[in-house]
């Protein structure tokens, strides 16, 4: 089946699903729901889940990546976000990989079992968009506050957002955003997480059988008009220091995260271009075996957030976030993914998402987009990188 088939068979007002390069799932109703809040937010689902996995018998057949007992999950960026950080186990499950489909059942003691039932997509919604929090010209103050903290050696690196906001039709059928994300973004980890819904191009950690690998994404610039300017979009891109500076600070905090828990822990010395239909990025990939008895959660818990985030030295640069955004991101920028009964799992960084919440008669949508600042950073120009990256939303839901 295609993408746009399977998402079908997930609720239109909380759909769930999660997609790249063709390969992914749905999930069909709600079997358990864990929660958890506040700076240990992560461990704590990953504890939860070890006790439920404990209680299910899961009988996989199908043996691929996402089958068998999975759940969704979505965490909130700060360790002090209002926002609760969730794992949702689907009744049903209805995925493919390559030449592979399957169906994973979810029954509770005591429950019949469910069927997914096929919804077709709902008309088209209108959307009302504009600044938030912090509109272009704060956010510009914003990164002059950002220069000046790097000024005072309070952080080497921060990453500061601005938000959007908007409204939505109360019935509107969010699959439509997915689907349009999945069309226009196919290389991007495509998801749709308890309201969350985005296409980031960033992994924050895959694990697999004891192996894990981890993509760095930091430095971006806008794609060219035609071949020769975009030859010079990333020609320049390669040759920033400024870029290559950002870029280091991120790959830096992700292995020297990783070290402790890992062996065979390897990365290219040099970026590599990516390109996306919107933006060029620096991008590294890490591989590394994996420790005992870790799960994919348990390294999220380790590696969030990144320097290509947050900023370097972390704990300094979030309180600097604090300090200068005047709203809490609650899940953008926070881990978002999925985790098996064995502990394997995809996990990217919600970004180029938004974030619905019903309200009286509509639904809000909030989503937030960033850059890094580094010493050097220009207001307007880090204003117009943020500009791009909420593109991807906006198209699609305008």
């Amino acid at each position: 089946m295609r993408v746009d088939e399977l998402l079908t068979l997930t609720a239109p007002d909380a759909p769930l699903s999660w997609w790249r390069r063709g390969d992914g799932f749905v999930g069909f109703g709600v079997a358990a729901t864990l929660t958890a809040t506040g700076p240990q937010r992560t461990r704590e689902l990953a504890r939860l889940w070890r006790e439920y996995v404990a209680t299910a018998e899961v009988d996989d057949a199908v043996g691929v990546a996402g089958s068998g007992l999975v759940a969704f999950g979505a965490i909130a960026f700060d360790d002090e976000s209002a926002a609760q950080s969730t794992l949702i186990v689907p009744r049903v499950i209805v995925g493919q990989r390559g030449d592979i489909a399957w169906i994973t059942t979810v029954t509770p003691h005591g429950a019949a079992a469910q069927v997914p039932v096929e919804t077709p997509f709902g008309d088209y919604w209108p959307a009302t968009l504009g600044p938030g929090l912090l509109t272009p010209e704060g956010y510009q103050q914003a990164v002059r506050d950002g220069l000046t903290a790097i000024a005072e050696g309070v952080v080497g690196k921060v990453v500061l957002a601005r938000d959007i906001v908007g409204t939505i039709p109360a019935d509107a059928d969010l699959r439509r955003l997915s689907r349009a994300l999945q069309a226009g973004y196919p290389d991007c980890w495509n998801f749709a997480v308890d309201g969350l819904i985005g296409a980031s191009p960033e992994t924050l950690v895959t694990v697999s059988k004891g192996r894990l690998t981890a993509r760095v994404l930091a430095g971006t610039a806008s794609r060219g008009a035609d071949a020769d300017a975009d030859t010079a979009a990333a020609t320049a891109l390669a040759t920033s220091q400024k870029d290559q500076d950002e870029h280091r600070y991120a790959v830096a905090s992700v292995t020297t995260a990783l070290a402790a828990h890992t062996t065979a822990l390897a990365a290219s010395e040099q970026p590599f271009m990516l390109k996306l239909p919107n933006v060029w990025h620096l991008a590294t990939d890490i591989e590394a075996t994996l420790g005992e008895s870790e799960s994919s959660l348990d390294l999220v818990a380790v590696l969030h957030p990144t320097a290509a985030v947050a900023g370097t030295p972390t704990a300094a640069a979030l309180q600097v976030i604090r300090d200068i955004e005047p709203f809490d991101r609650h899940r953008y920028a926070g881990p978002v993914g999925w985790i098996d009964a064995a502990g394997d799992g995809e996990w990217a960084i919600a970004l180029r998402c938004a974030q619905f919440e019903p309200a009286d008669d509509h639904i809000a949508v909030t989503a937030h987009a960033g850059a890094g600042i580094v010493a050097g950073s220009d207001p307007e120009k880090e204003m117009l990188e943020t500009r791009v990256k909420f593109r991807p939303i906006i198209d699609a839901i305008a």
